[in-house]
């Protein structure tokens, strides 16, 4: 009976500590962290479009973490901007690192691509855009359209992208989602982030 509450005072501590250690101690250092003061909140359109890229799946390709030169120096080589810090992603509920790197890196994808023209083209059909890109189309965002009404943002592809009669508009999900994606721009100055030492004089 002894050895079994031994155990079983054993067994708790070992949770204790691993919750003290992977649970409470990482969650003490977050919250502590320096927010950068010139990040914005997301707009009503912005979070709709965010809420649309996690629904689609965007997140299985494209990461939003470029990583340190010291550790990864091929970040900033694609142009990928400065390195991201805890404090950039205090708005964002789930984190969307990403696992993986299908596609690009998009924590500064707003600022690399600040058209909208670009990113509904891209997402009707990215091809007309990167010759190369392996990534879907994402037509069910559009409407092809016999004629386009006054209030309806119609989206210019370029031939042979685009359907061979009609006009294609965006949907309020597309705009949402562009929205969303010009929204990540981190250029803005990060307090957290090391600094290069100075050169010895």
């Amino acid at each position: 009976m002894k050895r079994a509450l031994a155990i079983m005072v054993g067994a708790a501590f070992i949770l204790l500590l691993a919750m003290m250690t992977l649970v409470v101690l990482p969650y003490i250092q977050m919250s502590t962290e320096q927010v950068p003061p010139d990040l914005e909140p997301y707009t009503d359109q912005e979070q709709r479009g965010r809420d649309l890229y996690v629904a689609n799946g965007c997140v299985y390709c494209h990461s939003q973490q470029p990583r340190d030169p010291s550790f990864a120096p091929g970040d900033k080589d694609r142009g990928w901007g400065r390195p991201a810090v805890p404090g950039d992603y205090a708005n964002d509920q789930p984190h969307l690192l990403g696992t993986m790197r299908t596609g690009p890196d998009l924590f500064n994808i707003g600022a690399r691509q600040p058209s909208d023209d670009w990113h509904l083209l891209h997402l009707y059909n990215p091809r007309a855009v990167v010759e190369d890109s392996i990534m879907p189309p994402y037509r069910f965002l559009f409407r092809e359209v016999t004629s386009a009404d006054d209030d309806d943002r119609v989206v210019n592809i370029p031939d042979p992208y685009g359907p061979d009669t009609g006009q294609v508009v965006a949907t309020d999900d597309a705009l949402a989602l562009v929205a969303y994606l010009k929204s990540l721009d981190h250029t803005y100055p990060a307090p957290t982030l090391p600094q290069p030492e100075a050169a010895e004089e």
